[in-house]
């Protein structure tokens, strides 16, 4: 099998990045509009937000996608990472690519000085459970949110 490469996002991977969002929205269910796609790829790969993401490649195809947000917290004067929006292709889910991209999210975070790395899934994401079980602990909070409009 060829080997997985991961890269950070760039502005030139609009294209690349495109289904693979679209197919991360999918997988929940959800959609939103074009401009919103626009405002995500500019935010993730424009440098002046504190966000970023990466990208896996395979033969020259872009098989997966993780997005990630530094941001402040009350439990350290270190920065903390939120692993956002991991998505692999059907076809490259066991393939290593989403471990691959998770470690690239942890390399990332610590060499920004970061305390820690932090996710979440669905409850029914078992196959990615899988994975996360493997390197990650579960934190035992459960989210609850509210919308504001």
């Amino acid at each position: 099998m060829s080997e997985i490469t991961i890269r950070p996002l760039e502005a030139s991977d609009r294209a690349a990045w495109g289904p693979l969002w679209q197919g991360y929205l999918t997988f929940y269910k959800s959609s939103l509009p074009p401009e919103q796609h626009d405002l995500t790829f500019a935010r993730l790969t424009g440098g002046s937000d504190p966000m970023g993401g990466f990208i896996a490649e395979r033969d020259g195809q872009a098989i997966g996608i993780v997005h990630w947000v530094l941001h402040r917290t009350t439990w350290s004067a270190k920065d903390i990472c939120y692993l956002q929006d991991l998505f692999t292709t059907p076809d490259a889910r066991g393939s290593g690519a989403g471990r691959k991209l998770i470690e690239s999210v942890r390399e990332m975070a610590q060499a920004k000085g970061a305390f820690r790395v932090y996710w979440q899934t669905h409850e029914t994401n078992l196959q990615a459970q899988e994975l996360y079980d493997k390197v990650a602990e579960k934190s035992g909070f459960i989210v609850y949110r509210q919308a504001l409009g």
